[in-house]
């Protein structure tokens, strides 16, 4: 069965800005830049029938293309031990916007809704076992980073595979929003 998200696909450029924040941290294994992404939905494992379902149902969001700005970098969980490290995005009402459509168009397909609250992110990092002030440092240093804006005309769904080296992203459909009407 195929574990499915949506997400938003970076920039080369973009990538390579957040890959320049990468240093040794112990216990930190950072993405690899081919799997850099903005998730709008996490869905998992579905049937293929279900996946079909989905592809197709994702056709009814619709909006227009907007600007993305990367900015500061935090970690997951707040209160506990730290296992991601995430680069944020700036504010954007265009971004949530088209996330809840989304959510809502998968919930009409029956998909059972998300309920938690979004934190649009980019996970750079998985984090086992790095000490607190480590990280701690990592944040603090990074603490300004932010990026040029960069377009976003499309949103895609993919598939994810998990394989002994790590996991395998393949783009099963994508789905182009309309031209911005500024």
């Amino acid at each position: 069965m195929p574990r499915l998200f949506v997400a938003i696909d970076i920039p080369e450029r973009i990538k390579d800005d957040i890959a320049a924040t990468y240093v040794a941290l112990p216990g930190a294994r950072w993405m690899d830049e081919a799997h850099l992404h903005l998730t709008l939905r996490f869905i998992g494992e579905v049937p293929g029938d279900v996946a079909d379902r989905i592809a197709n149902g994702l056709r009814s969001v619709s909006g227009n293309s907007f600007s993305l700005t990367m900015k500061t970098v935090g970690v997951f969980p707040l209160r506990r031990e730290p296992r991601i490290l995430w680069a944020g995005i700036a504010e954007s009402g265009e971004l949530l916007r088209l996330q809840a459509r989304i959510e809502r168009s998968l919930t009409l397909i029956g998909i059972d809704p998300d309920n938690r609250k979004f934190h649009p992110h980019v996970t750079v990092a998985r984090l086992n076992g790095t000490p607190s002030h480590k990280v701690a440092q990592y944040v603090t240093h990074n603490s300004l980073f932010a990026t040029e804006q960069f377009a976003v005309s499309a949103f895609h769904l993919y598939s994810s595979f998990l394989l002994k080296e790590g996991a395998h992203h393949e783009k099963m459909a994508s789905y182009d929003l309309g031209k911005d009407v500024m």
